[in-house]
Order: structure tokens, then sequence, then C-alpha cells
């Protein structure tokens, strides 16, 4: 006998679990849920998405003539909606909730479902921090065994206690008045607790507060995970704007460096390459995005040559083998610059007769690939196993690839001593739509 009175309990908590999770699914009731202190206009908003399915649940449950009497979760439904978001909420959700009971002649229905909601709403008020209602446990006896350990203060331990207490409050209100109205005032799944067994009714106070927080805890780990995901983002975009930061200046140094060797052997040259540098970096300064399509790379990369070969003039060569469907392909900024001038600075400056840097790019199985490949120096064998993870310009750039497709990506440096290097990158495809959201 016990066991088919707990049945519909069960069934109870299951149809809490999924409505909660139904809800979840929505994208804007994420948001609604990921702000705490809302507009009266997200109060509404939220009312609106409970009470249309927990009404649903109070009407199925009438309609059927209370042959599914676990859909029912009214009551619960208000207490919840008061919690998340406010008296208010809890108050207007309670009354729209309460329509098809009230249709069907259970008339209590309406003052007991907003009263609860306004109770949900006073917790919400009440509350040391907007979180902790978030925190809310069933289990008010970890709660105390905290306090006692001294691993919880005494004000969220006490709210959490009277959190327990005041949903428990609220299914002895609908006992109570039961017995003070026997005859359709309000639902409930035992409305006679005097013909049951003793643990029946342990089971339905202890489910009613199961059915409260069931639909919390889902939702805040659901907040939880978009929290998680944001600071994620946000580390992203903060290492990613260093590593960028970490670039310019180097190039800029370089620069400048060059600019001073030609100053008193060739003025005219050195005011050139300061003409070229103040264009790229206006250039650099009016550029936020972390993409750009790679023909606008192209034309950095002339601008940045045309100032290194004012320096090497004949002893440096460039060519390029760019296939015009990879000229629109967004790459991230500031790609090319930083190979190219380890390729100048590191595998041809050295070199007696100079040499050349090579450029190529094509897309295989629509992936982008980009070749940069010179013929200098090369770099040696102990170095070259290493090279991640020292300098500046390749690390950087592995680093900020890392950030940008996390294992999507393929980069690679081969070289052999005194025959030159070549670095590879390999990229997925990228819209214009992901470039603006980055």
């Amino acid at each position: 006998m016990l066991e088919q009175q707990l049945v519909p309990l069960l069934v109870k908590l299951a149809v809490a679990a999924s409505l909660a999770s139904v809800l979840i699914r929505s994208s804007r009731f994420q948001s609604m849920l990921m702000v705490e202190d809302r507009t009266m206009t997200q109060r509404m908003q939220i009312t609106l998405f409970c009470a249309l399915f927990l009404g649903a649940g109070v009407g199925v449950r009438v309609l059927s003539h209370n042959t599914y009497k676990a859909i029912d979760l009214g009551l619960e439904g208000c207490m919840v909606l008061g919690m998340v978001a406010g008296y208010t909420a809890g108050l207007v959700g309670g009354a729209l909730i309460s329509l098809p009971a009230m249709f069907a002649g259970e008339l209590m229905t309406m003052p007991l479902f907003a009263g609860v909601g306004v109770l949900g709403g006073l917790l919400r008020d009440i509350a040391p921090e907007k979180e902790d209602i978030w925190r809310f446990s069933p289990f008010f006896d970890l709660s105390i065994w905290r306090l006692m350990r001294k691993r919880l203060d005494l004000t969220k331990a006490t709210f959490n206690v009277g959190c327990v207490l005041a949903i428990l409050l609220a299914e002895f209100l609908r006992v109570a008045i039961i017995r003070l109205f026997p005859r359709g005032s309000v639902f409930s799944l035992y409305p006679d607790l005097d013909g049951t067994h003793w643990g029946t009714a342990i089971a339905m106070f202890a489910t009613t507060l199961f059915a409260v927080a069931l639909p919390l805890k889902i939702w805040n780990n659901i907040r939880n995970e978009k929290k998680l995901e944001a600071q994620q983002r946000l580390l992203n975009e903060a290492r990613l704007t260093a590593l960028q930061r970490q670039i310019n200046p180097h190039f800029l140094f370089n620069t400048l460096n060059s600019v001073a060797a030609l100053i008193r052997s060739n003025p005219d040259q050195a005011r050139n390459v300061v003409y070229k540098l103040s264009a790229i970096l206006r250039r650099l300064l009016r550029k936020q995005d972390n993409f750009s399509p790679l023909r606008e790379e192209l034309s950095f990369i002339d601008d940045y040559l045309a100032i290194e070969m004012t320096r090497f003039g004949d002893k440096l060569r460039f060519q390029k083998e760019i296939d015009p469907a990879t000229l629109d392909r967004l790459v991230p900024s500031m790609l090319l610059q930083p190979i190219i001038e380890n390729s100048i600075r590191h595998g041809l400056s050295t070199k007696v007769g100079g040499g050349i840097i090579r450029l190529r790019s094509l897309v295989v199985d629509g992936r982008l690939h980009v070749f940069i490949e010179d013929d200098g120096v090369g770099i040696p064998e102990e170095k070259l196993a290493t090279l991640f993870e020292q300098g500046i310009g390749v690390s950087n750039v592995n680093e900020r690839l890392k950030v940008l497709f996390g294992n999507d990506y393929r980069m690679w440096v081969d070289s052999k001593a005194g025959e030159g290097t070549t670095t590879g990158i390999e990229i997925p495809e990228l819209q214009a739509t992901y470039a603006a959201v980055s």
C-alpha cells in the first residue's frame, strides 16, 4: 500500500526535473536567469514562461479529472518563481497558474498560490546574497553540520534552514486549507492525511521540498556552465590581446633600429622608412579585429617588406604564389609578419648573399594552407626541437592559433642547416560572421 502511494510522488519529482530541463533549453530563458538585477519586463517574461508550462500542468490535471495528478506542480512552481524572480513575479505567476483550477471550482487555489509566490519572493529579499537562492539545499542537516564545523557562516546556514521551513510551511498551508474547506478548495495528491500511512505524509512534504529544489539545482548548473564559458572566453580574449601587444612592440623596435642605422648613412631612405612605418602603425591602431582577410595581411606584408628592402636592398627578394581563392579567406591578424620577420632576421640577414622569401597559399579540402619559405642559413636541430617554447615570433603565432582554434589547426617548422626553413600553417575555413563575433 505504501509503495503504491509513493509512486505518484516519484512521478511528481520526475515531472519537476523534466519541466525544469525543458524550460532551460530556451536561450532566452537562460539569458534571463543569468541576470540577478532584472527589469520588470524581464521578471514578467520569466513569469509568463513558467506560468505557461505550470498552468498547462494544472489544466491537464483538471481536464483529466485528476487522472494525471502528479503533473500538477502549481504550488511548487509558484515558490520557485518567487525565489528566482521576486515576490511580484510570484504573485502574478500564482494568479495565472491557478486559473485552470479556479475555473474547475477550486476557489482557494488562487490565494494559496499567490501567497506562496509572495513567500518565495520574501525569501529572495532576505537572502544574504542573491546567489544564496541558487545554493539552497533541501538537506538542511548539512547546513547545520557545516555550521558546526565552521565551514558555513551563521547567516547563510540560517537562511538555508529558513528556506526549508518556508517550503514545508507552504505544503502545510495546503493541508490546512483542505481541512478548513474540505469541498474542492485546493488540490492535493493526498487530501485526507488521516487515511494515509504516516510514511506517505512525510514523503509528501519531502516531495514538495525536493520539487522546489530540483529546478533550482538544474538551472544553477546551467548558469555555472555559462559563467565558466564566459570566463574562459574573457580569459582567451585577454590572452590574445596580450599576445598581439607582444608582437607590435617587437616589430616597432626592430624597425626603429633600422631607421637609426639609416639616419646617418642615408637620410632620404630613413625618411621613407619612417613614412611607411607611420602608415603601418595607423593601420595597426585602427584595427581591433582578431581576424582579417588574407589580402589585407598580404598588403601589410608588402608595406613591411618595403621597409626591410630599404635596408637590405637587392639582398632580399620576395616571391608570392597566392591562390586567388584564398584572398578573401579570414586569417588571424598579424599572422604572417612575425614569421617573415624571423626569416629575415635569423635566416637571411647573416647570409652573405642574402636570399629569397616565398609565400604560398592554397586551399585543400576546405582548409587554408599557408607556407613561408626561405633559403637562409636554417635552424640548428637542437634549437628546432624547442622552437615553439622560445622567442617571440613563431611561439607567439602558435599561441594565438591555439587560443583561437584549440586543436583544430596545425603549425610546423621544417629546417635544414645551410638550406633554409619552411613554416607551414593549416587552419579551418572562417566565415565573416565568426570574425565579427570574435
